[in-house]
């Protein structure tokens, strides 16, 4: 039953983000003018999301005399910034337990430096007058199966020893805090997780950027980054800055430095949002918390209620192309979000009749150990971050101060970390590596079915710290 109500729910459904569809959010800014001719600058920023915009703004904070220029494709925030789900998570290392198993010495130093990085994000946010719904929901992760619920027990036990404060919610108190028939159990995280409008929250750091005195230009594809002198000199089309130092922060798309172009891969993420729910459809699933809510299996969808009460309902397949393969095409993909729907009712089926206003799909850089790396090139004039794996909507802010570290030269307590030393390993060049992605992918859906179980290709890769994830 729930897949004819899926198909009849996606009639319509327009098929471009929601945070930055201009029907929805008229006063989206304009593009600002692209880069001609040359300039000079202290700091080029090649990259206008998450990445691009908290070091820009962060280095005129750090410095105020800086000059810093911001280069970018499009308009900033149209990429993975813009079309995400707007959890902003303290967690710098993906999750608790990804955290946990790579780097144990050091988890409590990253999980304080995480709580006081979104703290911050909220500071700044109410500091420069950011319109983008800020919220510190905290977030649910439910289980939908026995064995999830076990491995949840485990895990808020290993968070209390920790210090992390969490509840662990049985049946009955999981249903009654959000009304699913799906439901099994649920961790509770009241203060790691806030929620945030994406794109208004993009478009009010580059106008924070832009007051601060940053010098930003759009529609300037960077076509490469070249040595000059001292410095290094950004060529775009139809200019080119000289900088004493650059900052690369282009995530999923083609690297500009050749030793990053095996280190991480690009992997599609798909969306809906629902239109708003009713007074009667909001009473019928509760949720008074407004949490985010992710569940537990490996295979997981991620949704959270907006400003106007509508459900954004996200997740379970990360898709990657064959080659990296990066297109517009790719953005809307009717298996997926058919599939999305589906699960969507089958979660609520008291919503039925409820209709999706819009379907998209969004680009995101993945990396082997799930969580972002950090390096510098060239005697440390260029400096770059990537890998977030789709939970970099907070962690982008600590990237960015990583970086700024590694250009000053000096060691920080951020810049000691192990986390931020090491690298991943790489992933295989084609054919192999879309033969080993769509076998763990297969293998992962598998142990989702068999009640968590893991098998030789899933256990080889976790004692080789090595996966694929979004």
């Amino acid at each position: 039953m729930a897949g004819s109500w899926a198909a009849e729910a996606l009639t319509g459904a327009r098929r471009r983000p929601y945070w930055l569809d201009t029907e929805e959010w008229p006063d989206a800014p304009e593009r600002l003018d692209p880069l001609r001719g040359g300039l000079e600058c202290d700091l080029a920023v090649v990259g206008g999301g998450y990445t691009g915009l908290w070091t820009a703004l962060r280095a005129v904070e750090r410095d105020p005399g800086r000059r810093v220029v911001l280069l970018e494709a499009g308009r900033c925030g149209d990429e993975a910034s813009g079309r995400n789900g707007g959890f902003a998570s303290a967690s710098l290392t993906h999750g608790f337990g990804n955290g946990v198993q790579r780097w144990p010495e050091e988890l409590d130093v990253l999980d304080r430096l995480g709580t006081a990085n979104l703290d911050a994000i909220g500071e700044t946010i109410s500091r420069h007058g950011i319109d983008c719904r800020w919220e510190r929901t905290g977030e649910l992760t439910v289980a939908t199966q026995p064995w999830q619920a076990a491995e949840l027990a485990v895990l808020a036990e290993q968070m209390r020893a920790h210090g992390h404060e969490v509840d662990l919610l049985d049946e009955t108190a999981t249903r009654s805090a959000v009304h699913s028939p799906t439901y099994r159990a649920a961790l509770r995280e009241a203060q790691g997780t806030a929620l945030v409008e994406p794109a208004r929250l993009a478009w009010g750091l580059r106008q924070a950027c832009l007051d601060s005195g940053v010098r930003i230009v759009e529609g300037t594809y960077v076509r490469d980054v070249v040595r000059a002198g001292d410095g290094v000199r950004v060529v775009a089309d139809a200019g080119s800055a000289r900088a004493r130092q650059v900052v690369l922060a282009t995530n999923a798309f083609r690297p500009l430095l050749r030793r990053l172009r095996s280190m991480t891969v690009p992997v599609y993420d798909y969306v809906l949002m629902s239109e708003p729910l009713t007074r009667e459809q909001r009473a019928a699933v509760g949720w008074a918390g407004r949490e985010g809510i992710g569940d537990a299996a490996n295979q997981f969808h991620y949704y959270r209620l907006t400003r106007d009460d509508r459900i954004l309902w996200g997740g379970y397949d990360a898709v990657y192309y064959a080659g990296s393969r990066i297109a517009r095409s790719l953005e809307q993909s009717e298996e997926t979000h058919g599939r999305l729907a589906a699960h969507f009712f089958e979660t609520f089926p008291q919503l039925e009749g409820l209709r999706f206003s819009h379907r998209w799909g969004g680009v995101i850089d993945t990396c082997s150990r799930f969580a972002a790396f950090f390096g510098t090139a060239w005697q440390g004039r260029v400096a770059y971050a990537l890998g977030y794996t789709g939970l970099g909507v907070a962690a982008t802010r600590f990237g960015a101060d990583v970086m700024l570290d590694l250009l000053h030269g000096e060691e920080t307590e951020r810049t000691a970390l192990r986390m931020v030393r090491e690298r991943p390993l790489p992933f295989p060049p084609e054919p192999v590596r879309s033969l080993g992605i769509n076998l763990t992918r297969r293998s992962i859906a598998r142990a989702d079915e068999q009640g968590g179980r893991r098998d030789l290709w899933l256990r080889t890769l976790d004692r080789l710290g090595l996966g694929f994830d979004s």
